[in-house]
């Protein structure tokens, strides 16, 4: 797998007194998003398991990931409170308006007490508070046995826009899947070529362009394809649909993400699924492989190797998510 700088989850670690570089992410998600959430922080930050929140050296927009909820841009720490307050007095607002939320990282907190400490930092900061629509926003989280501050920013929720689309499919990725899958596919998206080669209507690709990846997508049926075209259009992005098969399409590709037909009439047959996994890996270098059962034995079979994967469930209903490499 491809190497990320290492998080840390809620481990205790040295002080530091003058940090490099870090972010502070908080995490949500279901019970059942959880195994897909966890290996979405895998591909990112090393982590193995879901964790509500990880400090990293990486920075990511927030509004990436379906599961994180928040950035916390570290500008300094202290053992206590009153040590992160003597610092904020220092920082240069230039007539901004702000406000302090404090962040449920390591240690949540009662209203009334996150009320207080918003108060008591807020209060040392040269400036305007404005609770509404502040010009700056600050975060203040304890981490073990450390406090930090800084520039907070939030995840917009882009794929909640999506869900309402012109042409929807009932066995359709959501969005919110679809996004995370393609977070997990193009990790760092600068400089990949990605390929979704049985498209359908286009619920891959509408995440991978709102998140500024070079993305393909084909599909064989032609019904499929107006439709993907429809939904790309009426959120504004670009036609990258073709009508073709991809068992006839050359590689090329950095990544391919192949979501195995699948429809509550039909079901491919083991030879079907063995010729598109087969033709996945003469595409693309990695394939995240989305399947209805477990199917490691053909993904294998077809020449991929296996390095990483999940299971997401929506009531008895599951999807099984693998990542291979060529």
């Amino acid at each position: 797998m491809e190497a990320f700088p290492a998080g840390t989850a809620g481990q205790k670690e040295p002080m530091m007194l003058e940090p490099q570089a870090r972010y502070v992410y908080t995490f949500a998600y279901h019970e059942d998003e959880a195994s897909l959430c966890a290996l979405e922080q895998r591909v990112w930050f090393g982590v193995q398991d879901a964790s509500p929140w990880i400090e990293s050296e990486l920075g990511l927009d927030p509004s990436r990931s379906p599961f994180m909820k928040q950035r916390l841009d570290v500008m300094f720490e202290g053992a206590a409170v009153e040590e992160v307050a003597e610092r904020a007095s220092g920082i240069d607002l230039n007539g901004d308006t702000f406000k302090v939320i404090y962040v449920p990282a390591d240690e949540p907190a009662a209203y009334e007490e996150r009320r207080a400490l918003e108060r008591q930092v807020g209060a040392r900061l040269r400036g305007k508070a404005e609770m509404r629509t502040p010009k700056r926003t600050f975060g203040l989280a304890k981490l073990k046995h450390r406090w930090v501050f800084g520039e907070l920013s939030e995840n917009a929720a882009v794929w909640l826009r999506h869900k309402d689309r012109p042409r929807p499919y009932s066995t359709a990725l959501s969005t919110r899947v679809a996004r995370a899958i393609m977070n997990i596919a193009v990790p760092q998206p600068a400089g990949v070529r990605a390929v979704d080669p049985c498209c359908g209507i286009g619920t891959v690709l509408i995440e991978a362009l709102s998140m500024g990846m070079d993305i393909e997508g084909f599909d064989v049926n032609p019904l499929a394809v107006r439709g993907a075209r429809e939904n790309l259009r009426h959120f504004g992005y670009p036609d990258v649909v073709k009508l073709r098969d991809m068992r006839e399409v050359e590689g090329g590709y950095d990544t391919a993400i192949l979501d195995l037909p699948y429809n509550l009439c039909s079901k491919l047959s083991e030879d079907e699924q063995l010729d598109l996994l087969r033709s996945a890996r003469r595409m693309a270098q990695r394939v995240v492989v989305i399947a209805i059962d477990p199917i490691e034995p053909s993904i294998r079979l077809a020449g991929l190797t296996i390095t990483d994967g999940c299971i997401v469930k929506k009531g008895s209903f599951a999807r099984y998510v693998t990542v291979c490499e060529r």
